[in-house]
């Protein structure tokens, strides 16, 4: 939170704000919603009478929905894993949301671009719902993955309360996991939902940081070296570095959507594995865990968030974490951030497990450790270990639990092979 004299209220990715001044909110279920907005982004409830189209304002915009491409395809407009529509491809070839708008225009003025209601075939307004039918446009960016090798994979999906997608992950690994010096980067933002196209936001600053943490990976151009120990001080550092790529890259995508009262923003997290190292940084109350497959699990982060302020004082988790100020974070990434410098912590892992990076959508309903330890490991027994598969059926729990947030979960399996050296046990995240 900023220490100006007045200060705005605190981001809340997936959650509430206090209600400045043009913000409305639902009189079906109270949730707010920026000025302008047509429903209500948690329940689709009509916050005003749909106005007459016309040519001026026919089309969606270059903010409404970064995943068009395709968007004069309404079969490129699916919510299968990957979006058929898109145009880049991971190593593995699964498909992330392209990032840009379609906004050509006819001569008549109105953009041929825009993307029409799969449902109905009516126009797509700027707020992301149908003009005709009310009902919230399908996007490449409500449900995808991303795989970029066998054993590294997540799953990004809008939930079911939310009109759109606002979380985002970059992902990024070697081939294998068994390798020397087996290598990946796991990258979650989750868009701040009471700051409009903060869409824009988690997508551009979960590539930079996924790009900048690549770069240094054993297979890149300027890879770190050095024994293990040398090497998590310089991934800490780089956890730093990529978080501030993260916020440069926010800055240079929304332009003059900064000087909004609640510019697109976003939390982060972040967590590189190398060899026998886990190191993780993040910015907000997106989280990485590690869960070994027996054993004490732990959640790596520590929330910057009223929640996490309240446990330090003492009060048990379950209750400040079901307070109504619990996802008012601290710490963000945007125009408006007063610190977008992650905090790091790191551990040796003395046996095979998972690392796993999430927004606040999965854990939400499963925060301790402990617990979401048992979640992973009854639904690997159900499923299997394939990372996708896996982290493709946290979402779907997460949405059967009530999916009232946007949810990415992210994978990579650490294999001991990949370690050299039998390493100390794990370190406190308290203490790290």
């Amino acid at each position: 939170m900023s220490d100006s004299p007045a200060p705005a209220p605190a981001p809340v990715p997936g959650g509430t704000v206090a209600e400045p001044s043009g913000v409305l909110a639902c009189p079906a279920c109270g949730e707010p919603s920026p000025e302008g907005a047509r429903f209500c982004e948690a329940c689709g409830t009509p916050l005003a009478p749909l106005p007459t189209a016309t040519g001026s304002d026919a089309g969606t915009g270059a903010a409404a929905d970064l995943a068009t491409d395709a968007a004069t395809d309404p079969a490129a407009a699916g919510t299968g894993d990957g979006g058929p529509g898109s145009d880049d491809q991971t190593a593995a070839g699964t498909t992330e949301p392209s990032g840009e708008a379609s906004a050509e225009t006819d001569g008549d003025g109105t953009e041929s671009g825009a993307r029409p209601c799969v449902r109905c075939g009516g126009r797509v307004a700027e707020d992301g719902y149908c003009t005709e039918c009310g009902e919230p446009a399908a996007s490449e960016r409500d449900h995808w993955a991303e795989r970029p090798a066998s054993w590294v994979a997540g799953v990004c999906d809008r939930g079911v309360r939310h009109s759109r997608n606002e979380d985002a992950m970059a992902l990024a690994a070697s081939p294998s996991a068994t390798a020397e010096r087996a290598f990946a980067a796991l990258v979650v933002c989750d868009g701040v939902s009471s700051a409009p196209d903060s869409d824009v936001a988690s997508l551009a600053a979960a590539r930079a940081a996924r790009d900048v943490l690549a770069a240094r990976g054993p297979d890149g151009p300027d890879p770190v070296t050095g024994e293990a120990s040398a090497r998590m001080g310089a991934w800490s550092a780089l956890l730093g570095d990529a978080s501030r790529a993260a916020q440069d890259a926010i800055l240079a995508t929304v332009g003059t959507m900064a000087d909004r009262e609640n510019p697109p923003s976003c939390t982060f997290v972040a967590a590189v594995l190398d060899g026998p190292l886990v190191v993780a940084g993040w910015v907000g109350d997106s989280r990485a865990y590690w869960i070994p497959d027996d054993g004490d699990a732990h959640q790596l982060s520590v929330d910057d968030s009223w929640a996490q302020e309240m446990i330090a004082q003492g009060v048990p988790r379950a209750q400040a974490e079901t307070s109504p100020q619990a996802h008012a974070i601290t710490r963000w990434l945007g125009p408006d951030a007063p610190d977008p410098v992650a905090r790091t912590a790191a551990t040796l892992p003395d046996r095979d497990g998972w690392l796993l990076v999430c927004s606040d959508g999965l854990w939400n309903y499963c925060s301790p450790a402990a617990d979401l330890a048992a979640l992973v490991r009854s639904t690997q027994d159900r499923v299997g270990d394939d990372p996708q598969v896996l982290a493709g059926a946290l979402v779907d729990w997460a949405n059967a639990q009530g999916g009232r947030d946007n949810i990415t979960a992210t994978l990579a399996r650490f294999s001991r092979a990949s370690s050299a050296t039998p390493p100390p046990p794990p370190a406190d995240p308290a203490t790290a």
